[in-house]
């Protein structure tokens, strides 16, 4: 079987930053997987390679087997991103952000798979609701249903919960889980890292670019006295980067 996700050397500069440093990672599929560190890790510049939004300096790297640049209409179409930022078009509603994102992907009479996302969104009740008059948190519930609604194998999620309030994190996580159950991969950033803890089955580490821990979930909490993320986390970041 063909990795979800299979990065080799991959490295990017930004003039004489090295903001990637020959990473190299895969990511089987039907994993929950998370990807950690601090701000200016190198998390997001990962993701927009992946996503096409960014072009590596050097390196590959491939989604379900197409080469993010050589291949990127297919890479594309098997990648879902929920980005961290909330970008969306004022001018539509919600049901009709949705049909515009599915024909972007050549999809048609998508209704009855926009009605699930919807549902499992809680966001039925807004269908119609023009996306400018949608708090905060709903706008971003509609941001997890653009990135799903082509039904991506692998879906990434760029800190889908940062600053929304515990209801909409439990419905996300419930509906993503059953995501996964059925066989999707799921790639997660997050900084609460109790969610990378109860979810994911392996983790990554990066610092300054660097990819400094790779395990399971399980055998990093290992390391742990009080058998948390969060100890074991504070311990690598202590540790210096290895040139």
């Amino acid at each position: 079987m063909i990795p979800a996700i299979e990065i080799r050397g991959a490295e990017k500069r930004f003039g004489h930053l090295l903001a990637l440093n020959s990473i190299d990672l895969t990511i089987d599929q039907g994993e929950f997987f998370a990807l950690l560190g601090p701000n200016g890790a190198g998390k997001t510049t990962l993701i927009n390679l992946l996503s096409g939004l960014s072009r590596p300096t050097a390196g590959s790297l491939r989604v379900m087997g197409h080469d993010v640049t050589l291949d990127y209409k297919n890479a594309r179409k098997s990648l879902g991103v929920v980005p961290q930022e909330l970008v969306f078009d004022p001018f539509f509603s919600v049901r009709e952000t949705l049909r515009i994102q599915s024909g972007y992907f050549g999809i048609s009479n998508n209704d009855d798979w926009i009605d699930e996302i919807l549902s499992n969104l809680q966001l039925s009740d807004k269908a119609e609701n023009n996306m400018r008059t949608l708090s905060g948190g709903m706008k971003r519930r509609v941001l997890i249903a653009q990135a799903l609604v082509h039904r991506p194998p692998v879906i990434v999620l760029d800190e889908p919960t940062a600053g929304v309030d515990v209801e909409l994190r439990q419905t996300l996580w419930q509906f993503i889980k059953r995501l996964n159950q059925d066989g999707h991969t799921i790639l997660l950033t997050t900084h609460y890292l109790e969610e990378a803890e109860t979810l994911c089955n392996r983790i990554a580490i990066l610092k300054k670019g660097n990819l400094i821990r790779l395990d399971t979930t399980e055998n990093l909490l290992k390391e742990s006295i009080t058998g948390s993320l969060e100890e074991v986390f504070v311990s690598v970041m202590q540790e210096k980067v290895k040139s």
